[in-house]
């Protein structure tokens, strides 16, 4: 993939009817993430714009999963993607996150990065921190991360299981917060 591609598109605001991650929190995810990136999968779950997915590749994600459950969106994301040649590292699912993570664990595909930006009152953070920190989550590579954005003003849900919350990076209305995935033995 060509990065300088991915670098040079700018998304209209009338292009989606979504809430961007704000570029300095952007930017903070990708500092929390730059010595994991190279080479990681990257899954972009919730992924609206596909601006954070199409910036993980830029930044040499060798394979980003974009999962979208509104088609119109997955539908942009697709003629985006086409647009930039960066369809050799992308994958798109027009799928809900939970449906998108059942078919990743039964076809062995893992995670080395999960982003989580679920819409900030539907419920969907916890439940996706749930199954993701759940026993037999086998979609998460050993090491992996998952980074949930969240409003500062709701505490990121525990992670009981093989996922350990690490550390919350506070900008403002809106928080970052890191997971880690914990030794499997005895789990």
């Amino acid at each position: 993939m060509r990065a300088q591609a991915a670098k040079s598109i700018r998304l209209k605001k009338g292009d989606f009817s979504v809430r961007p991650t704000l570029s300095k929190v952007r930017q903070a995810l990708f500092n929390i993430v730059a010595p994991r990136i190279e080479g990681a999968v990257f899954f972009d779950l919730y992924a609206g714009t596909g601006a954070i997915g199409m910036e993980a590749m830029s930044r040499g994600a060798s394979t980003v999963y974009f999962v979208e459950s509104e088609r119109k969106l997955a539908n942009g994301l697709n003629a985006l993607l086409d647009g930039c040649g960066c369809r050799t590292k992308a994958v798109i699912f027009n799928a809900k996150a939970a449906d998108f993570l059942e078919k990743a664990a039964r076809g062995g595909i893992k995670a080395d990065i999960i982003f989580l930006d679920p819409p900030y009152a539907s419920g969907e953070l916890e439940a996706a921190i749930k199954l993701l920190a759940g026993k037999s989550s086998s979609v998460l590579a050993g090491g992996a991360v998952v980074i949930a954005e969240h409003p500062t003003r709701n505490a990121a849900p525990e992670a009981p299981g093989v996922l350990e919350k690490k550390r919350a990076y506070k900008y403002g209305d809106t928080t970052l917060t890191l997971y880690e995935v914990v030794s499997r033995a005895g789990k």
